[in-house]
Order: structure tokens, then sequence, then C-alpha cells
């Protein structure tokens, strides 16, 4: 099934021209459950891996062993899902009692080399936003399940390109560490729906002029909301109180959704390739290479939420009847406060990237 996007609620840049200067594409994945296969792009499915070539390895020296067992988060999400609606069995209550953290392989050295956890495969042919080396035409992304690494003490990300034509045999089983850090390192298993939609840039990076416009432009909404508030309010009296009650929701469903530049017309939440960069805790910050000094822009962006709720606009259309319980948290990777960046040089893709987080 395809995923689209909802018309933003106005056409933002008819109210403010100057915002035609700030505009970019992003392809936003949507990943949701599902068994990829090798020629695919997803998240967390099996790579396009040529089966002569090293498989990337975290050689940092930190504990490797401690943690959570890889096949227990897997299988608690699995017993999770099987159970929802439904009382739990007693042997699945039995296996979730029986998941801890812990040293489960107290063998496994620090310094030991531990496969890296395949995170993302993504083919240009279906993702026009994926910009990396000429000629080719896959990313793979892996990172280490551990957020020990570098002074932020965060994920170490590894990023592979390659021409898709030059693989052959392909990796069969391919490596994965046993023990992560914590579960929200792990992403499941995912096919992405790719749909590349219209970003406006973050609010505190416009110029100032145009920020004041828009910020007296969202208040004089919000005065004119308030005031059709006051003015088509029920009475204040009820026969019952289920008349009040029906009363209130007929009201409430009649008012006009808010809406909001940064949730509702700038930059699409979810996990995604291109676009803008949000500063949605921190004061806007640089990301430049540190080789040439060239402003870095997301090539990826790992979401935990597709939307939340001050983002519910950007929900897919075919996922607003609900009947996903994980339309909305389909990876459940939670990394720094939600939501990682990996930023890529757009001078040379073979300079370092770097990571940013909120």
């Amino acid at each position: 099934m395809t995923r689209t996007t909802p018309p933003r609620p106005l056409d933002v840049e008819a109210v403010f021209p100057a915002l035609a200067a700030h505009r970019r594409t992003t392809t936003r994945l949507h990943p949701r459950h599902g068994c990829p296969g090798t020629q695919d792009s997803s998240v967390a499915g099996p790579l396009l891996w040529p089966a002569d070539e090293p498989w990337p390895v975290c050689t940092a020296v930190h504990p490797k062993g401690t943690g959570h067992l890889l096949s227990d988060v897997r299988l608690s999400r699995r017993i999770l899902e099987d159970s929802r609606g439904r009382e739990q069995t007693e042997e699945e209550r039995r296996l979730l009692e029986g998941m801890s953290e812990g040293n489960h392989i107290p063998e496994l050295r620090d310094d030991a080399p531990l496969p890296m956890l395949a995170v993302a495969q993504l083919y240009a042919r279906e993702i026009p936003d994926l910009v990396g080396p000429e000629d080719h035409d896959l990313l793979q992304v892996f990172w280490c399940p551990f957020e020990v690494h570098g002074a932020d003490r965060t994920i170490d990300v590894v990023l592979k390109w390659r021409r898709s034509t030059d693989v052959g045999a392909v990796l069969m089983p391919q490596p994965e560490p046993p023990v992560v850090g914590r579960e929200e390192c792990v992403p499941n298993m995912c096919v992405v729906h790719p749909e590349r939609v219209v970003e406006h840039e973050y609010l505190g990076l416009l110029e100032e002029e145009l920020q004041e416009e828009i910020d007296a432009w969202e208040e004089a909404r919000l005065d004119e909301d308030d005031a059709d508030e006051y003015n088509s309010a029920p009475p204040a009296s009820y026969a019952t109180y289920e008349e009040y009650e029906e009363a209130m929701a007929a009201a409430q469903a009649e008012e006009p959704e808010e809406i909001n530049y940064m949730s509702d017309l700038s930059i699409a939440p979810g996990w995604k390739v291109g676009g803008f960069t949000s500063w949605r805790l921190t004061d806007p910050a640089p990301v430049d290479c540190e080789v040439c000094g060239a402003a870095m822009p997301p090539l990826l962006t790992v979401n935990m939420w597709e939307c939340d709720g001050a983002s519910r606009s950007w929900l897919p259309i075919e996922d607003r009847d609900g009947q996903d319980p994980y339309a909305t948290n389909p990876t459940e990777v939670y990394l720094g406060r939600g939501l990682m960046r990996v930023h890529t040089c757009p001078t040379d893709a073979a300079h370092p990237h770097r990571l940013s987080f909120q």
C-alpha cells in the first residue's frame, strides 16, 4: 500500500511568497512492518551485501556482552504484537518475565569486533532525494547499538554507498550483534513507502522580517479562533449531563483545526531522506564539514514518530482509519530525545559524515 501525505492545510507560499526561496523536497520513507527482500529499500531488512565483502564491525573498546539480547528484544515485541487486544498466555508471560538486561555474554571482550546492526537500505530508484557519490545507487546504513561512542556518548553510524549492479552472490546469513545496549536502538523490520513532499525551512533560520510576519499571522489566527470559540459556545445550562456532553462534542467537531507553521507547514516528521533540519529542542546550530567547511544538509533523519499530536496533519491518509497500531511509531527506535540526523558533505561524499540529535 502506498502512503499519501494530506495536502497542507493552506498554500503557505501564497500567504508568504518569500518562502519560495526556502523550499526543499524531502522523501518521506513511511516505514511499516513487513518482510522486505535484498532488492528492496527497507528499514532493518536484509541487505544486498556481497558474500565476499567483510561486514562492518565496531572496534571501539566498550562493554559488548552486557545489555539486552537481540533475540529477546525481537521476541518480546513479537509477543506484545501478537497479544494486542487479548490477555497474554501463561507461556507468553513466562517468556517476557525471563527477559532482562544483564551480562549475557561475559566471554565477549570489550575490544572484540562486534558486527554492526543493519539499519536501512535505500535505493536511489525509489528515493529521489537520495544524493550520494556519482554512479552509486544504493545506500546501506549501519550502527553500533551501544550509545557509548565519542564525547557525547552516542551511537556510531557507518554509511556504505555502492553500485547495486556490482553485487553478485549475496551474503547469507548476515551477521548481527548478539547484545544491544538499549532496546530502543533496535529498529523493527519494515518495508518503506517512499513519498516526495515539499518542506519549508525551520522558522528560526528564516530572515528576521519573515519570522516576524509568520509570528504575527499565527497570533492573528489564534485571536480569530478564540473569538469564534466564544461566539459559538453552547448554552451554559442543560437538562442532563448527557445533553451537555453531546453539545460540547458537537461544538468541538465544528471547530477548525489550528494551523501552525512549524507543525503543519514547514518540516515533515518521521523517517525521511533529504529535506530541512528541525531544531525543536535547541537553538539552530551549524553542522559543517570538518574537512572543507561546507554546510552539511541532512541525508537521513531517524525519528521515533511518523507524527505526534502537534504534527498530526502529516499522518498519511491511508493510516487515518486507526487500523494500524504502529502507524505513528513503526520502527520503535528512540535515539537522543527521539530524533537523529545523519549529515553528509555536499561537495564530497567521501568526507566524514556528522550526526545531530534532538
